[in-house]
C-alpha cells in the first residue's frame, strides 16, 4: 500500500479576541491507502481540526498537507472545490441530513453536483442506499429512520461522488453500542469494497481498537501517539 496522504508541521491557530489559541501544532503523519485510522483524544485536543483541515473546510495557518503525493495548498477555489467533491467524503456526528428530504433524495443531492443525469442520480443513489444496506428505505425521511440508518444515509451520500478518502468525524457518537459496532463493521467492509481510505475521530477507544488499523492519540494539538 503507498502512502497517499501526508501531513507536514501542519499548523493551525485562531485568534480570540488579542491572544492567539493554537488547535494545531506541528503535525506530521503519513496515511497508507486502504489504510482505516482511529484518531482519539479529548475535547480540544485537535482532532476535528485536523479532519476539517485534511477535508479541504479549512486552511492551515502553515504546513503542508499532501494528497496522491500533490500538496493541496497551491489549490484555489474552484480546485479545493472539486478536491472536497470528488477526492473527499465527510460525515458527521449529528448526520447532517436534509430532514425533508427522503433517504434517496439526500443521497440524490450530493450527485447533483457530479454531472449525473436526473435517471442516472436516481439509479446511482438506490445503488448507494443499497450498498450501505438500505434498499427498502430510500423513500424514507430521516424521522422515519433510527439513529444508525441515518448515519449509513450519511455514509452512502459522502460516497456518491467516489472518493478515496473518507472522513468521519465521531460517527458513532449518537449510536448506542449495537449500532455503533454495526457501523463500523460498516466502514471495515468498505475500505475492502470500496477501496477506502478512512480517518476516524472517535471517543469509542475499544471499538476503535478493534476495527482501526492505527490509533493514533491526539493532546493539545499534538500527535503523542500512534500505534502505527
Amino acid at each position: 500500500m503507498a502512502e497517499f496522504l501526508e501531513t507536514h508541521a501542519l499548523t493551525k491557530t485562531y485568534r480570540a479576541g488579542a491572544a492567539r489559541v493554537a488547535a494545531l501544532c506541528g503535525v506530521s503523519l503519513a496515511v497508507r491507502e486502504g489504510e482505516f485510522v482511529a484518531i482519539q483524544g479529548a475535547s480540544g485536543s485537535g482532532k476535528s481540526t485536523l479532519l476539517n483541515l485534511l477535508g479541504g473546510l479549512d486552511q492551515p495557518t502553515c504546513g503542508d498537507i499532501l494528497f496522491d503525493g500533490s500538496s493541496i495548498m497551491p489549490f484555489n477555489k474552484t480546485e479545493l472545490a472539486r478536491y472536497r467533491r470528488h477526492s473527499v467524503g465527510m460525515i458527521f456526528q449529528n448526520f447532517n441530513l436534509i430532514p425533508t428530504m427522503t433517504a434517496g433524495e439526500n443521497v440524490n443531492l450530493a450527485l447533483a453536483f457530479g454531472g449525473f443525469s436526473r435517471a442516472g442520480r436516481n439509479r446511482r443513489a438506490q445503488e448507494l442506499l443499497g450498498r450501505v444496506g438500505l434498499a427498502a428505505r430510500v423513500t424514507h425521511k430521516p424521522s422515519e429512520l433510527s439513529g444508525g440508518e441515518q448515519q449509513r444515509v450519511a455514509i452512502a451520500r459522502a460516497l456518491a461522488n467516489g472518493p478515496r478518502l473518507l472522513l468521519a468525524d465521531e460517527p458513532t457518537g449518537n449510536l448506542d453500542s449495537t449500532r455503533a459496532l454495526e457501523l463500523l463493521e460498516l466502514l471495515r467492509e468498505m475500505i475492502e469494497r470500496e477501496a477506502l481510505t478512512v480517518l476516524m475521530v472517535t471517543h469509542a477507544r475499544e471499538l476503535a481498537a478493534s476495527f482501526a488499523d492505527r490509533l493514533i492519540t491526539m493532546k493539545d494539538g499534538r500527535v503523542i501517539s500512534d500505534s502505527g
